[in-house]
C-alpha cells in the first residue's frame, strides 16, 4: 500500500470520519467543502480522489453526473496494513514485535492480549511455548502467531480479524519467520 500525502489523508479522514453516516459515499462538493480552512480548488479534490480511487484507496460510484466516494477499506485496516509492511521492512518480525509489544502501555497491552486471546481460542489450536514478556508492560508477544496469517486482503470484516494484505504470501510458521 502506498503511504499517503498530506492532503491525501486530509481527503481519506473526511471519507472515513463520514463512511458510518454517509454508506452511499460523498460527493468531491462535499469533501471540499469538509476540508475548510484549506482553500482548495474544487478541480483539486476531485484529482486526489480520483488518484486514491487509482490506489484502491477509495471507491466510487457514479451517481447523475457526479461521483459518489467512499473509503475502500476501514481506517483501522489502512493502518493495519501500514504496520504490517512496515515489519516487512526490518530483518526480523519477531524481534520488532516484541519490541513493539515492550512500548506500548498498560491498556494497549490488555487490548493485545485481548485480541491474541480470541484469535487463538477461534481459529488457531494454543500454543504450548512461552511468549517473551516485556518488563514495562508485562506484554507478552506470543511468538505463534507473528506471520501466521495467510494471504488475503486486509478487512476488518465481521470477526474483527485483521489479514496479512500481502498477495501471493504462504502462511508461515515461527520456525520459518525467523
Amino acid at each position: 500500500m502506498t503511504r499517503l500525502g498530506d492532503l491525501e489523508r486530509a481527503v481519506m479522514d473526511v471519507l472515513w470520519d463520514a463512511a458510518p453516516a454517509a454508506s452511499g459515499g460523498v460527493t468531491v462538493r462535499e469533501v471540499a467543502d469538509a476540508l475548510d480552512g484549506r482553500e482548495l480548488a474544487y478541480t483539486t479534490v476531485m484529482t486526489v480522489l480520483d488518484r486514491l480511487a487509482g490506489k484502491g484507496m477509495v471507491q466510487r460510484e457514479r451517481e447523475g453526473r457526479a461521483w459518489r466516494y467512499r473509503p475502500a477499506a476501514t481506517r483501522e485496516a489502512h493502518i493495519a496494513q501500514l504496520m504490517l509492511e512496515a515489519l516487512d521492512l526490518g530483518g526480523s518480525r519477531d524481534a520488532a514485535l516484541v519490541r513493539f509489544a515492550r512500548s506500548v502501555t498498560g491498556t494497549e497491552a490488555d487490548v493485545l492480549r485481548a485480541a491474541l486471546s480470541a484469535e487463538v481460542g477461534t481459529t488457531r489450536p494454543a500454543t504450548t511455548e512461552a511468549g517473551a514478556t516485556g518488563p514495562a508492560t508485562g506484554a507478552t508477544a506470543e511468538p505463534a502467531e507473528t506471520g501466521t496469517t495467510g494471504p488475503a486482503t486486509v478487512e476488518d470484516g465481521p470477526t474483527g480479524r485483521i489479514e496479512d494484505p500481502r498477495p501471493g504470501r504462504p502462511a508461515l510458521d515461527e520456525a520459518t519467520d525467523r
